[in-house]
Order: structure tokens, then C-alpha cells, then sequence
């Protein structure tokens, strides 16, 4: 089907066509929308460009020949990705040059290009002047070419999009802003625009399908888009994984000589590939890793990439891995991507992903062919991590994956692509709603809202110093809307939808070179002469500047470890799931504690999760002291509430429940509300994908069975929304969402906003959309109220359901006041073994606002919890210390009055009962027999039942009935 120059070289080079090639070809021949689902290394990106790049040489041999006009726009989520597709493309083209030489015919020049927001500015004056026939760029540079006039020139005459790595921004804004701009495109293109998507992890892939072509028939959107053709062959590939456990036995935390074993460790695997991947979770244990392995593998041989590198120390470093003069190369997600680094022998994974798809995709960058096997090893850090770990490899082998959650409408965007729209040429609002109502995130939008969002974006905001934010002039009498002066320089210069962080440039001297940035905080609690390190360099720090750090270099001297501030991502509900099937079933093969029950479990263990004795034997022993202790596992049929006071006398409540740091971090924000209501006291909470802790003063008191009923699921999002407004991450999302809906500009007179301005200017806006947000406490009555205001409502909506899993939390309520999910509590005396990690929890778990040095958690004293036996024996209740309590309850009155005062101070007695005990008619007198004679008796005197022990008698059972005289009655069983 391929022209006889493609085909030639496709033949040289390669033995077959793939099984996704071969579908795939002959749809996108015959101008079809096609989504290709295939496993990391299988020719996807060949098999989306080879039908394309056939198409031109066709175009190229006509008489007319190949016109000086954009032909293909690719687009990926990452830049070093667009670099990447861009170098190898040049082996196909210049190998089909060659063909068509060998045949006789003339050459066929196809130019590509690469736009991303690192291209020089004379390579793009160039691109205008002779547009590329094939643009490679990300989400935000097709954005930026949209809006310019330049840009939208060169746009109108493409015919095929490609989007790769559709699964990596469909799941967030970045997937609504790029939808918008996919169908800003089509507008622009007076011939029908063919998409082409990309991806190894799609789930649900119909839904892929109808992000990728849009919804241009709302009405029939029950199953896949009829004119997409879907090439699914799976996910599911050979791979070579297994877990690496350090010498020692894992702990909530590690130690420093746990982590030397662990570089020993990466450090020999490195020593027995030719290259190796290490993946870290941050950039901070990216520098750290980086530098211990430095040391031992010798400093030439590895490098960091993340992305607080500039691009090219990044690029540097991927070409230095692909040629292999470097033996490892230590990463963020910043390499998870289809990116060409050569041929990796090894992925290492520090650390659990938190999701399905991300470790299928870190993986899949090892032994990057069609023929060829992902190896990769998975590094625990801690004991709760071990078991994630084994979870998360019997999922990957279950052919499990995460589900994509699409963001509707999200109102921060829109803003900002209506701005971009109408700057580039006037429309009318029905147009333009139907525009955008055709990208899928979007497909369900009202017409109110749309209407809403124009109102504030023609009338602004009105502050003292003006109105502002005024970017449309709305013709409410003929319905057409059009930009305002300044408009389209606000859209280009502070579009985008990845939110900004409040990072310092670092800046090498004395050539002024740009090297990378560090977090906000961190450069500003650095003094000049400190050192730190960067991508494996170390730097002195000269001076602190506004938004800049200038330093020099350190030559290897001894530095301290930068740290950059985020949010950590929460575990999928899929994984989730995976973790709690794991404590099930050990839950299942641990009917008792003992040796045979232990070593059952171990052999269950190790044949289900295919894991080694080291391993399983660690899994298993944590897991059967957490039973012992606390009678029960928590899965997701079982929540344990578990209480427990620390060595300063506060009490701490932890509730085991593993659905996953979203519920939890909803669930732990409304019941930290609730507890404040009733107690009026600001408590320290924290949450982590499988528990929540609570830190109360000694003060407090409540009995444990009702804690689970303090929460409804009829009542607790309104709840919640007055919690979350107290809450960090509204703060923090209401400045993303003011910058990216451009109520907040990013960038003024062609430089970016400093962020200290950028949280004052978004102060400032609330406080004049939302005054009860700012308002004094004092002038506060009953609970705030929220305006109807679009940004307002979509920084609550980003909340609930970003930050937080608001839909979960309902259902998990529900399913406990229904008695679907079981509910036990606990007192103990000390933390149990499952609540050593939320005690130990990082700042991004907290729920509030108090720094690690004043958290409650720190007074908790805790235990190791090697031996399940010993952990049994010490759930069990200890008779001896029983009897020394009940000892040191017991009154020892040296006089039968003292004791009458000592009850009736009690309350026990009525001062006024007389006639006990027959003809005695003195109750101390009665008591006074009863004492000599050594007997136990029963006597009236209120209105409860109350037990009494008396020195040297046996037990003595009071049973209240007021003014009744009974015979002695026996001692009641208990």
C-alpha cells in the first residue's frame, strides 16, 4: 500500500509490520480518525508517521510537487519527547531519500520543525518565512501558534494531527486545553482534519477515542465515535520484574544504613548492565540518589533529569545515555515518556508509583523494541510500601490498568481559550458556543454557564484601582463578541495550563548561564556561601536576588540537598483496590497467630504474589502483627478506628482505611471539621492512602463506637466545602485557577510575574469575588457563604474532586450506615503496627496548617513490631495488671463513716436511705457488721448499678433501688 521508496526502506529496516502497523495503516490511508493502543515498544509513533510521510513523498513526486505549507502537526505532552520524535524522524526521511534516488526519481525535501517553548527565536522567524511541511510541538506551543497571526497562517492548511501520549494529558486541564485547541484547529482548516492518537495505557479506551475526535454528534455518544477506528492490541507484553529488599528488615522509615545498603544494591545492578534507568518520585531523592551513586560508581558514569534542569542539562544527559557514555541516569516522570535514550538494560523504581499505568510506562523504557523484554526491579522503601509494591506488581501481571478520569468543563480553561478565540477574529456567541461544545470536556457545558463565563469576562472585576480582567466587548443586541485592546498579548503571554510554581532561576556566573531553578522556599532560607547541589554539581550560592539565585561553582564540595515543594500524587482507586485484596486474602490465610498459621500464610503468600521468601516473609510477619494487635486487617469492607494516648498524655485517634489518599484527605478534612465543632479546638490531622490520624489534647473525651456516625452522607459536602475553605489547597488552587483563567496575569510587560505578586494579586481578587474568604473570624456568623461566581465554583469543583475524592467519600458513608463496610474500634496503649507510617506522615499529608516541629504525632513513642506471637501477647489483656488496678481503685476507709462519706461523695449512696441489712437502721452501721463479718451484701441507696471494692473482702455488688429493703442477692457472673 506504500509507495515502492517507502516500502523499500521499511523493508530494509525492519523484518515485519507489528500487529498495531498493520491495522493501523490502512485507516489512516483511507483518512479515518485512528486511535492506536499498543504496548511501549511496538511502532506506534512509526505507525502514525510512516502513512503520513507516504503521503507526502506521493505529494512530493506530482508535477505541482510538495507546496510551502504545513502538512502534519504532532503533538506531545513533554518537550524532550517533541525533540526526540524530531531527531528520529530524520533516519526514515533521509533513508527514503536514498530509496528514491536508488529508483531513479528526484528527491522529495520534507522539512520538519520543532516549536516548543525552547525554540530560539530565529528558527521560528525562519518557520514563518517557509513553513516545515511536518510542525513537532506540545499542548502549549499549538496553543501559542493559534493565537498569533503567524501562527494561524501556517495551521490552515494541516490536514493530520497526531497526538502521542494521549494518556498523559486527557486525565487533567492540560487534556480540556488541549481538546479546546484541537478544535480551535479544525475551525481554522477549510478540509476535514484527520487525528491520530498515540498511547501504551488507555482505559477506558472508548473514552480516549471520543477526547481524541470530540463530540460533533452530542446525542449519540453511547459508544465509541463511529468514524474513529480503534487498533487496541493491548498493553499486556513479557516483562522481567521482581522486588529488591534491602539486608535489613524494612521500617516505617528508613535509616541511614538502611539507604547504603539500598545504593550498594543499585550500585552492583548498574555495575552488571550496560545502562541503567533509576526512576525517583522527586526531584529532591533524584539529587540525593544521584550523589551516593556518584560516589560509588565514580561521578562520569551518572547523572540527574528532572525538570528544575534546564533543557540542556536534560538534553545532555539523554545523549550521553544513548551514546553510552553513561552508565545510569537517575529521573523523575520527566523520562517515563516515549523518549529514544538508546537502549536501557534496566528500569529501577524507587519506590512505589501510586499507579498501574506509571510503572507500566517507567518499565517500558527498558529493552525499547519490538522484540525486545521491559526489565525492571522495584525498590520498597518502608514496610507499608511493601506491600503497595506487591499489590502493584500483581496488578501490572493481571493486565490491570488505571482508569482515566476526563475533567469536565473546567471553566479556568474555557476563560482562557475564549480570550485566545475571539482576539483572533470576531465571532458570534452561538458560533462560538458551538465550537466549543465540539471538544469532549465540554460536551455537556450549558449555555448558561458559557453566558456566565462571557459576563465576567467582558464586564471584569471592579477594584479601587479600576476595572480589570476585561478581555471581551460583548454586542448583547446583535449577540457578537470581540477582543479588547491588549486581549490577544494577555492570551499568548500567559496562556497555558500547567500551573505555575514559585521557582528561583539559578544562574551560573560568570557566564550567566541558566542551570535550573530551586523551590522558593528553599532559596530563600539560603545564605550567600552556602552550598547545594543541581543535576550531580555542586554550587556556591553568591547572592539571592528577586526570583533569581546567582551562583558559582563549588567543585565538589560537600553539598546540602535542594528541595522542591508539590503535592504528592494519590494512589489510583485501582491500585487501591489491588492493595486491599492483598490484606484480604492474608487476612483469609491468618485464621489465628501462630507458627503453622504464619508459615501457611508465607507459602499462600509467595505463590499468589510470586514474591521471594525475603520478601513475603517480611510482608507477612508485618501484616500478622498488625492482626494481632488490632483482631482484624483493614480492607475495604473494614474500617478500623484505633485509639491510643501519647507520653505527653494526648489522645490520637488513626482510622485504617486504604481507599487511597483522595477519599482519605476528604474524609480526615470533614471529620477534623466536625471534631472542632464539638470541641472548639483547632486539632492536627494528617492523611495517607490507608489512614487518617486525628491529634487531640488530653482534654478531650468521647467514646469511640460513635466517631463513625459523626459523619453523613446526605450532609457531609456542604461539610466539607466549609472545611476545604480553611483548608491550604483552596488557596493554592484558586491561584492556579486566577492564572490560568487570566483573572491573574503570569507575565507583565514581557516578564513573568513574580510570585509574591502573583498570591497578592490573587488575594486581592477574592477578596472582592468571595469577601467572606479574607473576612475577620470575629465578624463571621454561622458558616460562609459561597457566591456564584464561575472561578469560585470551579476552585470548590477542583477541590472535591481533584484534591479530594468527594464522590468516594459519599459512598464509602453510605456503605457504613448501611453496614456493606464493617466498622471496629480499638483502644490501645500504643500505636499499632499499621499506624507508624501516618505518624511519621510528611508535610504533604497534613490537613492543616502546623509545621513538622510542632506536630502532636512527635510525642507518640513507638514500638518494633518484628514477632507477630509477641504482638498477639500484647493485644491480650494482662490479668495481674487488672488486679493491680482494681487495687489501686479500691477505697480503704479506716471507718465505716469514712466509707459512708467517701460513697455518698460518689454518689453511690443516698444520704436519706435507712432499714438496710434488717434491723439495722444505719447504713455505717450496717457497714460496719458487713465489714467484720467479712460478707458481701447488696444494698439501696439510688438510681444506678455500680460495683464496690471493699479492703479485704471480695467483691462487693451494689445495686441501687431506692427505699426497697432486699435480701442479699448472689454476685452477678462478670
Amino acid at each position: 500500500m506504500f509507495h515502492p521508496a517507502v516500502s523499500g526502506w521499511f523493508g530494509r529496516t525492519f523484518a515485519a509490520p507489528t500487529a498495531a502497523q498493520r491495522v493501523a495503516w490502512p485507516a489512516i490511508a483511507a483518512q479515518r480518525h485512528v486511535l492506536i493502543a499498543a504496548p511501549t515498544g511496538s511502532g506506534k509513533t512509526l505507525a502514525a508517521f510512516l502513512a503520513v510521510i507516504d503521503q507526502l513523498v506521493r505529494a512530493g513526486l506530482e508535477p505541482q510537487g510538495l507546496a510551502d505549507q504545513t502538512y502534519v502537526v504532532y503533538v506531545s505532552p513533554l518537550k524532550a519527547l517533541s525533540n526526540d520524535i524530531h531527531r528520529n524522524l530524520e533516519a526514515p526521511l533521509a533513508g527514503i531519500r536514498a530509496q528514491l534516488e536508488a529508483l531513479g526519481l528526484p528527491p522529495v525535501e520534507i522539512r520538519t520543525f520543532v516549536r516548543t517553548g525552547d525554540t530560539p527565536q530565529h528558527e521560528r522567524r525562519a518557520s514563518v518565512k517557509r513553513p516545515p511541511h511536518i510542525i513537532v510541538t506540545t499542548p502549549e506551543s499549538l496553543y501559542i501558534l493559534l493565537g498569533s497571526e503567524s501562527g494561524r497562517r501556517m495551521l490552515a492548511s494541516t490536514r493530520t494531527v497526531i497526538v502521542d501520549e494521549i494518556h498523559a494529558v486527557a486525565p487533567s486541564k492540560r487534556g480540556a486545553h488541549l481538546a479546546l485547541s484541537l478544535e480551535r484547529l479544525a475551525a481554522l482548516c477549510p478540509a476535514p482534519l484527520q487525528r491520530i492518537g498515540l498511547s501504551a495505557t488507555q482505559k477506558p479506551i472508548e473514552d480516549v477515542a471520543r477526547f481524541l475526535v470530540g463530540g460533533a454528534a452530542p446525542g449519540a455518544l453511547a459508544a465509541a465515535p463511529a468514524d474513529c477506528v480503534i487498533v487496541d492490541s493491548g498493553h499486556v507484553r513479557s516483562r522481567d520484574l521482581a522486588l529488591v529488599l534491602p539486608d535489613a528488615p524494612l521500617e516505617a522509615i528508613m535509616s541511614n544504613e538502611v539507604w547504603d545498603n539500598l545504593y550498594d544494591q543499585l550500585a552492583g545492578l548498574i555495575r552488571q548492565h550496560r545502562t541503567t534507568l533509576i526512576f525517583a518520585n522527586t526531584r529532591r531523592m533524584v539529587e540525593r540518589v544521584t550523589r551516593h551513586l556518584s560516589e560509588r560508581i565514580g561521578e562520569e558514569h551518572i547523572a540527574a533529569h528532572h525538570g528544575s534542569l534546564a533543557k540542556e542539562q536534560r538534553l545532555h544527559a539523554e545523549q550521553r545515555l544513548k551514546a553510552g557514555t553513561l552508565r545510569a541516569l537517575v529521573a523523575t516522570a520527566s523520562l517515563e515518556l516515549g523518549i529514544d535514550i538508546g537502549d536501557v538494560e534496566l528500569v529501577c523504581q524507587l519506590g512505589t508509583t501510586r499507579s498501574i499505568s506509571t510503572f507500566v510506562q517507567r518499565v517500558g523504557r527498558a529493552n525499547h523494541a519490538v522484540s525486545g523484554v521491559p526489565k525492571g526491579r522495584l525498590f520498597p522503601l518502608s514496610r507499608d510500601d511493601l506491600v503497595e509494591c506487591a499489590a502493584l506488581l500483581h496488578a501490572v501481571r493481571a493486565g490491570e490498568l488505571d482508569a482515566l478520569n476526563i475533567p469536565p468543563q473546567p471553566l479556568d480553561v474555557l476563560s482562557q481559550q475564549l480570550v485566545a478565540e475571539v482576539s483572533a477574529r470576531e465571532y458570534g456567541e452561538d458560533e462560538l458556543y458551538a465550537l466549543v461544545r465540539r471538544a469532549w470536556p465540554y460536551r455537556s457545558l450549558q449555555r448558561h454557564d458559557f453566558d456566565e463565563l462571557l459576563r465576567m469576562l467582558a464586564d471584569g472585576v471592579s477594584t479601587r484601582r479600576g476595572r480589570q480582567s476585561a478581555y471581551l466587548h460583548r454586542d448583547a443586541v446583535n449577540h457578537r463578541l470581540r477582543a479588547r485592546r491588549g486581549a490577544r498579548l494577555t492570551a499568548i503571554t500567559c496562556g497555558g495550563a500547567i500551573p505555575d510554581n514559585a521557582d528561583y532561576q539559578v544562574v551560573l556566573e560568570p557566564a550567566g548561564t541558566f542551570i535550573g531553578t530551586l523551590n522558593e522556599d528553599f532559596a530563600v532560607e539560603s545564605l550567600a556561601g552556602d552550598v547545594f547541589q543541581l543535576g550531580n554539581c555542586s554550587y556556591r550560592i553568591l547572592r539571592v536576588e528577586a526570583g533569581r539565585v546567582r551562583v558559582e561553582d563549588a567543585r565538589g564540595q560537600p553539598p546540602t540537598m535542594p528541595f522542591w515543594l508539590g503535592e504528592a500524587p494519590a494512589r489510583s482507586a485501582e491500585l487501591s483496590v489491588a492493595v486491599a485484596a492483598l490484606r484480604e486474602q492474608v487476612d483469609a490465610w491468618l485464621p489465628v497467630i501462630d507458627a503453622a498459621a504464619i508459615a501457611h500464610c508465607l507459602q499462600q503468600v509467595m505463590q499468589r504474589y510470586e514474591l521471594e521468601a525475603s520478601a513475603a516473609r517480611q510482608l507477612v510477619e508485618y501484616l500478622a502483627a498488625a492482626k494481632a494487635v488490632l483482631g482484624q486487617l483493614p480492607t475495604q469492607r473494614r474500617v478500623i478506628f484505633e485509639r491510643f494516648f501519647d507520653e505527653a498524655g494526648d489522645m490520637h485517634l488513626v482510622i485504617h482505611a486504604p481507599f487511597g489518599a483522595r477519599i482519605n484527605r476528604a474524609f480526615g478534612l470533614a471529620l477534623r471539621k466536625r471534631f472542632c465543632r464539638a470541641f472548639n479546638f483547632e486539632l492536627q490531622a494528617a492523611a495517607t492512602e490507608d489512614a487518617i490520624v486525628l491529634s487531640l489534647g488530653e482534654t478531650h473525651s468521647f467514646e469511640l463506637p460513635q466517631v463513625s456516625r459523626y459523619l453523613a452522607s446526605a450532609s457531609v459536602e456542604p461539610l466539607l466545602v466549609q472545611a476545604l475553605l480553611d483548608a491550604p489547597l483552596f488557596t493554592t488552587r484558586w491561584r492556579w485557577n486566577a492564572t490560568i483563567s487570566l483573572a491573574v496575569k503570569r507575565a507583565r510587560g514581557g516578564r513573568k510575574t513574580p510570585a509574591p505578586l502573583q498570591r497578592m494579586a490573587a488575594e486581592d481578587l477574592i477578596a472582592v469575588v468571595f469577601p467572606d474568604q479574607l473576612a475577620c473570624a470575629e465578624n463571621l456568623s454561622g458558616e460562609r457563604e459561597i457566591p456564584d461566581h464561575p472561578l469560585v465554583r470551579q476552585t470548590i469543583f477542583d477541590s472535591l474532586h481533584e484534591a479530594m475524592d468527594i464522590d468516594g467519600l459519599v459512598a464509602l458513608l453510605r456503605a457504613m450506615e448501611q453496614g456493606e463496610v464493617q466498622v471496629i474500634t480499638r483502644d490501645l496503649p500504643q500505636p499499632s503496627p499499621l499506624a507508624q507510617e501516618i505518624l511519621s506522615a510528611r508535610p504533604y499529608a497534613y490537613l492543616d496548617d502546623a509545621p513538622l516541629e510542632e506536630r502532636r504525632t512527635q510525642a507518640v513513642a513507638s514500638r518494633r513490631w518484628l514477632d507477630p506471637e509477641s504482638a498477639a501477647q500484647f493485644a491480650a489483656l494482662d490479668p495481674a495488671a487488672i488486679e493491680l488496678v482494681r487495687q489501686e481503685a479500691r477505697p480503704a476507709p479506716e471507718s465505716a463513716d469514712e466509707l459512708h462519706d467517701a460513697l455518698m461523695l460518689l454518689g453511690v449512696m443516698d444520704p436519706n436511705a435507712h432499714a438496710v441489712a434488717g434491723a439495722t437502721s444505719s447504713l455505717s452501721a450496717a457497714f460496719a457488721e458487713l465489714v467484720q463479718a467479712g460478707r458481701a451484701c447488696e444494698f439501696a441507696a439510688s438510681e444506678r448499678r455500680f460495683w464496690v471494692a471493699v479492703e479485704q473482702l471480695p467483691l462487693l455488688a451494689v445495686l441501687y433501688t431506692p427505699s426497697v429493703v432486699s435480701p442479699p442477692l448472689p454476685v452477678p457472673a462478670e
